[in-house]
């Protein structure tokens, strides 16, 4: 059962780059050298512990994926279990006598080499009959054995030292199983179980860096069908939403991760995506930052002082690439950088006034964010309206959740470049909403997420 389906398909390949970029997020950080504060403590998604470790820390050996999909007769179901595997590097200094002593610091001509935990990319692939999972568990166990590994270190010609990489070993488990859904159409709910189950029996007070080193690090699933699709698991269709808020998802969230329309790979990630997400086409290259700006990242990675850089070489041959990029960047790929303007409908006015925007809600005299209502229910809604917050799992971010059956106080009814209608409120209870109301900063519903208050 090897393979993977709709690998050579454009699907599968627009999927793995956000999966690449789910991997490796946060694995080194600006300034990209291992003696920064923020690289002291890593490996923050999608860590997988040895269960016996996991049970006492707050670690979780686990991960449960549950989606509805729909296979065609025939069909085969892709699995891809991704993570990095750690491999803990020292760094030893050549004593002139065929000795060798480990060393915090060893200075070479381009590069400071330093210990380090480097990732290892490790893949378990699956390619099943959907037929054959309609009458059994498939399961799948793996185990990925120790390993030591030498590098010897040159200056001038002369043996300056080495590096010992070691790995641990490390055991898992996919099980995955199907049932068919009531309903319509012929459609199958789909249990995906990632689980550590390395036999390592940690002593007491064993620190969470031991258990790295036999953990899956920023584990993630790549599912697809040959023939058939999936369900979103954020904006299903009407027939199939009770099932689909069924589905139980541990330590993970599933999205359809092909290009916008398609619906035939889905990625189960430890970091909250978007259906369809995707790499911006102005990103140079991987920065292993999601949380930070290119353009920032590029700017300040260039700045550094060269002994930074030789550091940052040292560190880790994905923080020396990052250098790279950032001394070769060519002046018009740093540009583009600067931003874009995505989704603005076509002008039909092909001559707009220069004297402002071509659409200025503060020049519209058809706009009035104080005046304007909007139907909700059949009610009108408006500055001055209450109402109880109900956030749509399909475009809120985490922190919206938070306040779901919150009411708050409709401060204005705004409208976009797209023609959407959104309404900026205040919530109630907050004690900093005056001062929000004071600097105009709300935050913003769309009118399917909210309810209107009685009387208000």
């Amino acid at each position: 059962m090897t393979g993977t389906a709709r690998e050579s398909g454009a699907g599968f390949a627009h999927a793995r780059q956000i999966a690449d970029a789910v991997l490796f997020e946060g694995y080194v950080l600006y300034p990209y050298r291992a003696s920064a504060a923020k690289n002291r403590l890593r490996w923050q998604f999608g860590v997988l512990a040895p269960p016996r470790y996991g049970t006492d820390s707050g670690e979780h050996s686990h991960q449960r994926t549950e989606c509805v999909m729909e296979p065609r007769p025939g069909d085969r179901l892709a699995v891809e279990l991704r993570f990095l595997r750690l491999q803990r590097r020292t760094v030893q200094q050549a004593c002139g006598n065929g000795a060798f002593r480990t060393v915090e610091e060893l200075e070479l001509a381009d590069r400071v080499l330093v210990p380090w935990d480097e990732g290892i990319e490790e893949r378990i692939e699956l390619s099943i009959p959907t037929e054959e999972l309609t009458e059994r568990e498939v399961v799948r166990e793996f185990d990925l054995a120790a390993g030591e590994e030498m590098e010897l270190l040159t200056r001038d010609g002369a043996v300056a030292g080495r590096l010992l990489r070691r790995r641990e070993q490390a055991r898992g488990r996919l099980r995955i199983t199907v049932r068919d859904v009531p309903g319509p159409y012929r459609a199958q709910r789909l249990t995906v179980l990632v689980e550590n189950t390395s036999p390592w029996a940690p002593p007491p007070g064993t620190r969470r860096e031991a258990a790295l080193a036999r953990a899956l690090v920023s584990a993630h699933l790549l599912l697809g069908l040959e023939r058939g699709s999936f369900l979103s698991p954020t904006d299903p269709p009407q027939w199939a939403a009770q099932e689909v808020r069924a589905c139980r998802n541990e330590h993970t969230w599933p999205v359809l991760a092909g290009p916008p329309g398609s619906a035939g790979v889905l990625l189960s990630s430890p970091i909250i995506l978007e259906d369809h997400p995707h790499i911006a086409p102005e990103s140079p290259g991987a920065l292993y930052d999601a949380t930070e700006i290119d353009e920032i990242l590029t700017l300040r990675t260039a700045a550094l002082t060269e002994r930074e850089k030789r550091e940052a070489r040292g560190t880790d041959e994905r923080a020396g690439a990052v250098i790279d990029l950032a001394d070769s960047m060519p002046p018009e790929i740093l540009e583009r950088l600067h931003g874009a303007v995505r989704g603005l409908r076509e002008l039909t006015d092909p001559a707009p006034r220069a004297e402002h925007p071509w659409w200025d809600p503060g020049n519209d005299p058809q706009v009035d964010p104080a005046r304007d209502r909007v139907m909700i229910d059949g009610r009108p809604v408006g500055a001055g309206s209450r109402v109880r917050l109900r956030p749509g799992r399909r475009r809120t971010d985490a922190q919206d959740l938070f306040l779901h059956g919150r009411t708050a106080l409709v401060e204005a009814v705004l409208q976009d470049v797209d023609g959407s209608v959104h309404l900026a409120v205040t919530v109630d209870d907050d004690p900093g909403a005056d001062l929000w109301r004071a600097q105009g900063r709300y935050r913003y519903f769309q009118p399917d997420e909210v309810t209107v208050l009685e009387g208000a």
